[in-house]
């Protein structure tokens, strides 16, 4: 229960350095993008790269050649996913959802709460960790693809590009 053998510790030891080794490998073949977390099929690659890696040190069933095949195979779909993402529209309609307008010049959308299932907590959070101490200070808060929220205070409002792509924000915009 607590201790088998030293030769299972030493294959951990063994493998572990050599399943770093490749992670760190593929990572850098593969650049930023990979852990950037920008949606949610990066995010799922993030956690499928760590579970293979657990399963690889763990399992003696495992081998390093086949987890690290594993380890190609995920980057190569990811970097596949974000690729064609980048370049076709509706395949970037397809596989990433829209960022979400929530809040607009101090106002709270409260339909656009309910449809992404989040409370008005949640939102004081997100602006009260920005630094803002009431919704007047806010010109816009955003659910980003990712899951964040971000918040842009009205003076850094500016010509509203950013606002460009988020759902709910060119009817808005258009009537300030």
């Amino acid at each position: 229960m607590f201790f088998d053998s030293w030769s299972d510790l030493s294959r951990i030891l063994i493998i572990g350095v050599l399943t770093y080794g490749a992670v760190v490998v593929a990572l850098r073949l593969t650049g930023k993008r990979t852990l950037s977390q920008l949606n949610a099929f990066d995010f799922i690659v993030t956690v499928a790269l760590g579970s293979v890696m657990a399963t690889i040190m763990l399992s003696s069933d495992v081998s390093l050649s086949e987890g690290v095949l594993a380890f190609g195979l995920l980057a190569g779909l990811q970097f596949v996913v974000a690729f064609v993402s980048s370049r076709v529209p509706w395949a970037r309609k397809l596989l990433t959802s829209r960022s979400a307008l929530l809040v607009h010049q101090g106002n709270v959308l409260s339909e656009a709460l309910v449809e992404h299932r989040l409370s008005e907590s949640a939102l004081r959070q997100a602006v009260r960790m920005k630094g803002f101490g009431g919704l007047d200070q806010v010109g816009a808060v955003i659910l980003e693809t990712n899951g964040t929220l971000s918040v842009i205070s009205v003076d850094n409002m500016g010509d509203r590009w950013a606002l460009a792509d988020v759902e709910g924000a060119t009817d808005l915009t258009e009537r300030d």
